[in-house]
């Protein structure tokens, strides 16, 4: 059965490419807008990866990465961020969260800029499900 790969990013054409790269490399893909849409699809389908953007209007990919991580059923599935802020400015700022809310929210699997390579995506997510 192929491995659920879910995919949350407002850009459809970000979604569209991912979609038929995933499909084509033997993944089954499922798109969600904004972290809001993610968080109900996650919890329905229970993904074995997630990919997600960092920024999105209504519900942002840091909102929806905390989500996660702080879901006894959710925290385990391994997250790769994909986004146009610089890896530099995404951990920044998810170290101000912690340090705001008290709380240490793991790292994510991997974290790659914005406009992805192919390999360097697929290899990230075969890493995550090793």
């Amino acid at each position: 059965m192929a491995k659920k790969v879910l995919i949350v990013d407002d850009e459809l054409d970000m979604r569209t490419f991912v979609s038929t790269l995933l499909e084509t490399s033997g993944f089954k893909p499922l798109t969600a807008v904004d972290g809001k849409e993610g968080m109900v699809v996650a919890r329905k389908e229970k993904p074995s990866v997630v990919l997600l953007d960092v920024m999105m209007p209504n519900e942002s990919g840091i909102g929806m990465y905390r989500e996660l991580k702080n879901d006894p059923d959710l925290k385990d599935i391994p997250v790769i961020m994909v986004s146009a802020l610089s890896k530099k400015t995404f951990f920044h700022s998810q170290k101000v969260m912690d340090e705001y809310k008290g709380e240490k929210i793991p790292e994510p699997s991997a974290y790659i800029e914005k406009p992805p390579e192919v390999d360097e995506l697929l290899d990230a997510i075969q890493n995550c499900l090793k």
